[in-house]
């Protein structure tokens, strides 16, 4: 009998290994397929420029809406998109990407910073062969990119420490859920958070831990959490998808006591704060992240110098913004 359930158990094993091989093996072959269908960059008018948007992770939600806003302004200003990123969060496959769309030779390249000099290097060696790189949501301050196009998180990070702050009805033992501990963005946002409820006696941030940019892994480190610091009163989400996963993670430990904050407008958000699991959210704008990179992407090719940095704006959503906008004609 137990030579049964080790046969299947190694069954078992080679089939998860085999799924990771194939979800390798096709990450790899999208990849390679998209930067082949790249054409290198011309000189001559605006509508032959040729522009490389690589996301964090291809089909998040976030990065979607970047990408929307990006196309549309390109489309108006008769510019080529070629939109790339990995099919899961793996800043290896973006560094990988981004060698490879400097070899395709665009005439510009959009990205998400990370700190890691390898990375920033690339940015370098484009900037270099006259291929300018703008940053959008995270930043690499240390590499030579044209600009940088996004939320300040810093500031966001403050904005969401004063609405815990505000809302948390004194619910002061803070345990936080970040993206990622490579991002620029996620280290800002806490850096923000930190630094304002430092400011006000009786709130202590307790725990901290990555998601990864998963809901999945939000929820399992959000139980963990929750276990090994039950005196937890309020979670904070700094990702996009952090916020429901938060949410998951408190049902599988029957804790419904617990303040939840979370980070942009997706739909679970909206829907887990009109079901009160909650409280807000600060909100951005990625539409006009992407559309704003390449206009300013125009203005640069025509000629025209470019700020360092170029800040848009964030919001506080709730279930009282929720409701005004389902009123609103």
């Amino acid at each position: 009998m137990s030579k049964k359930y080790w046969t299947l158990g190694m069954a078992g094993i080679v089939l998860i290994f085999c799924f990771f091989i194939f979800q390798f093996l096709s990450s790899t072959w999208k990849i390679d397929h998209l930067v082949k269908q790249m054409t290198p960059g011309k000189a001559g008018n605006e509508a032959d420029k040729h522009v490389v948007l690589i996301a964090q992770e291809q089909d998040n939600p976030f990065w979607r809406t970047v990408e929307k806003g990006a196309r549309e302004a390109a489309a108006q200003l008769g510019m080529q998109i070629d939109y790339m990123g990995p099919i899961r969060i793996n800043p290896a496959e973006q560094t990988s990407l981004l060698e490879k769309s400097i070899a395709a030779k665009p005439d510009a390249i959009l990205l998400q910073g990370i700190k890691e000099q390898s990375y920033e290097q690339l940015i370098n060696k484009a900037a270099d062969l006259g291929i300018p790189v703008i940053t959008v949501d995270a930043d690499a301050r240390a590499s030579r990119r044209l600009a940088y196009v996004g939320t300040d998180n810093r500031e966001a990070g403050k904005r969401m420490g004063e609405l815990v702050v505000n809302e948390a009805g004194g619910k002061g033992r803070i345990g936080v859920i970040i993206g990622s501990e490579q991002a620029d963005n996620q280290q800002l946002r806490l850096e923000g958070l930190r630094s304002m409820i430092a400011n006000h006696k009786g709130f202590e941030i307790v725990a901290v831990r990555s998601s990864n940019i998963s809901r999945i892994h939000a929820a399992k480190q959000t139980e963990a959490m929750m276990t090994e610091n039950a005196g937890i009163q309020t979670m904070v989400g700094l990702s996009s998808l952090d916020a429901a996963g938060i949410v998951e993670g408190l049902k599988a430990v029957n804790r419904s006591d617990i303040r939840v904050f979370g980070f942009d407008d997706l739909d679970e958000t909206r829907q887990g704060i009109a079901q009160g699991d909650i409280t807000a959210a600060v909100v951005q704008h990625p539409q006009e992240i992407g559309a704003k990179s390449v206009r300013l992407l125009s203005e640069f090719l025509k000629g025209n110098s470019l700020d360092a940095e170029y800040f848009t704006t964030t919001d506080i959503l709730d279930r009282k913004g929720l409701s005004s906008a389902v009123s609103s004609p």
